[in-house]
């Protein structure tokens, strides 16, 4: 599972950074280019100003004459090494930066495009946690790739290459040596990457937790739930500890023991270097090399270490979100799916079958439902919490689809239309108003962008909205705070309200949406509902009927099923469900 979910996170930064190979391929040779000058070009010369000096016989007034031509290539390595090194640090920055922007925006557009499923079934701290080490991942990635392992490829490579033609036995047994620090390395890599994504798991539910508690902070304080929510956290941070410290300990036993064959390495070339000019009779530059270019590889395989911990730590970070864009769209649109164009407003949901699960436990809502609503008619959904009525405004929305069945708008199949065209041909107002910790202007405009400010408070205007607006301290420029928690819920409804005024679609849905507000509220909040359902094809759902009552038509949902239809005086005179409701909450029972 942790090397499936690898290979999809290399696939995924892959495709960002082919967009972006002329960068990629650049940091790639001048990181080539500086170890090759700079680690290696350098010694090497330094090796034949050594095996000179050694010749003797070079007087004061010949020194430039002998050793001019290695001046004038140690200057010119070390200017062209630089110059590959400031080059790799121009091409890394630059393909950073161009990869966040493309991973921000895959992350965002697959959790946008997901279902409201998929979001009610997961934290949004998590999710946010999920993106931002998502992208962080990458560049660890990338820089850990451009830093101890390219380095140590060309370390081996230029090894091999300048000593093998003169030391052959001394680099074969390098060669071996190295050949089994790398392998113990990556056996233990790989028992390692499973911890490291289960303590990315746990931090994620660690921010989960926070999250959850700090968005619903007030439910805490009014009910003196600190320390139970101080428990759930502590125990997720606990868990966070253990895992880390597992990771840590592996970590730790891994560069015990990589450390140890450093060691015999280094053993190995001091005594080729003591008796390398004796037994083989080697240069005095030569075992410069070999001393240099061993300490070289030696270090940079050192580095393997801490670049495989690296590795471990982002593909952990990085498997959340990972996970999330493999996830299947529950609902997509369909290949070159036209845009909806909605004229009048009429709705049929013919033979809907809909049923929903958690987990292997299926509940079924819908089996063979069917309701036509005519363009331009008030109608209310009413019946007992659980009888599918929201469920039924979501499948008009395409929140969630539909198993079975169709739903047409003015004669076209929601399912074979954009979901975006079709969400701008309904104005949604929820029991709970969706406002952004934005601007009052931005909130109302949201479902109009581009509209003007006359535009925007003519609409608070016929919301009843204008008179607290114009009270607030800067008027429509006042910041509403997170979810609108500035203002109160007559105001955040009035402004979602204001909003569906202004964007002025043929359909409107409306989800309990006075069912929290106080009398006084209620009132200025109908009035405004009134001004907005006229000449629009309105569908109401309510537990409270006096809010339905005075609509063209009543449908009364039971067990996903139409248990009566009708005007509320047909309703009232048959005696029904739909009766036995409304003597309830009018207190017709209690005589």
């Amino acid at each position: 599972m942790q090397q499936s979910t690898t290979r999809r996170t290399l696939h995924y930064y892959w495709q960002v950074t082919r967009k972006h190979k002329g960068l990629f391929w650049g940091l790639i040779v001048s990181t080539f280019l500086f170890v090759a000058l700079l680690s290696y070009g350098n010694p090497y010369v330094m090796s034949l100003v050594v095996d000179r000096v050694s010749e003797g016989g070079v007087g004061p007034d010949e020194v430039f004459s002998a050793y001019g031509p290695y001046i004038v290539a140690l200057i010119a390595i070390n200017v062209f090494g630089q110059a590959a090194s400031k080059f790799q640090d121009y091409t890394l920055y630059k393909l950073e930066i161009a990869a966040a922007y493309d991973l921000a925006t895959m992350s965002f557009d697959a959790l946008c495009n997901q279902s409201m499923s998929f979001h009610s079934n997961r934290f949004g701290g998590t999710l946010v946690s999920q993106t931002s080490k998502f992208m962080s991942a990458y560049q660890q990635l990338i820089e850990t790739i451009m830093f101890p392992f390219l380095p140590v490829m060309c370390s081996v490579i230029f090894t091999c290459g300048i000593l093998a033609p003169r030391v052959p036995v001394y680099v074969a047994i390098l060669m071996a040596l190295l050949a089994v620090y790398a392998t113990v390395s990556y056996i233990m890599y790989k028992r390692i990457l499973s911890l490291n994504e289960k303590a990315a798991s746990a931090q994620n539910q660690l921010s989960g937790e926070l999250s959850d508690s700090v968005s619903n902070i007030l439910a805490v304080k009014t009910y003196g739930r600190e320390d139970y929510e101080r428990g759930l956290f502590d125990a997720a941070n606990r868990e966070v500890v253990a895992r880390d410290s597992k990771r840590m300990w592996a970590s730790l036993t891994r560069g015990i023991i990589t450390a140890s064959i450093t060691v015999v390495i280094m053993s190995v070339v001091a005594v080729f270097i003591a008796g390398g000019n004796a037994w083989y009779g080697i240069t005095p530059g030569t075992l410069v090399m070999m001393f240099t270019y061993t300490y070289t590889v030696t270090n940079q395989f050192n580095f393997i270490n801490n670049g495989l911990q690296r590795f471990n730590r982002a593909f952990g970070d990085a498997s959340g979100m990972t996970t999330t864009l493999d996830e299947p769209r529950l609902v997509a649109d369909v290949a070159g799916a036209p845009d909806l164009q909605v004229r009048e407003g009429a709705i049929d949901f013919e033979g809907i079958g809909f049923s929903y699960g958690d987990g292997d436990a299926k509940t079924q809502v819908f089996d063979d439902f069917e309701l036509h609503i005519p363009a331009g008619q008030r109608v209310g959904l009413v019946g007992l919490s659980g009888a599918g009525k929201t469920t039924l405004t979501k499948l008009l929305l395409r929140l969630s689809d539909i198993q079975q069945g169709c739903i047409l708008l003015d004669g076209q199949n929601i399912a074979q239309c954009t979901q975006q065209s079709l969400r701008r041909q309904i104005a949604y107002v929820p029991q709970e108003s969706l406002l952004f910790h934005r601007s009052v202007a931005e909130n109302i405009s949201y479902g109009k962008p581009g509209a003007s400010m006359v535009e925007i408070r003519e609409a608070a205007a016929r919301a009843n909205a204008l008179e607290f607006i114009e009270r607030l301290p800067q008027g429509f420029e006042t910041q509403v705070g997170e979810r609108g928690v500035k203002l109160s819920g007559g105001q955040r409804q009035r402004i979602a309200i204001a909003r569906a005024i202004l964007a002025d679609c043929p359909v409107l849905v409306l989800d309990e949406a006075t069912s929290a507000l106080d009398s006084e509220s209620e009132a200025l909040v109908q009035d405004a509902l009134a001004t907005l359902m006229k000449g629009r094809t309105c569908i109401v759902v309510a537990h409270r009927l006096s809010t339905v009552a005075s609509l063209d038509r009543i449908v009364v949902i039971d067990s996903g099923k139409v248990a009566e239809d009708g005007p509320h005086e047909q309703l009232i005179a048959a005696g029904g469900e739909y009766a036995n409701l409304w003597n309830r909450q009018t207190g017709a029972y209690l005589e």
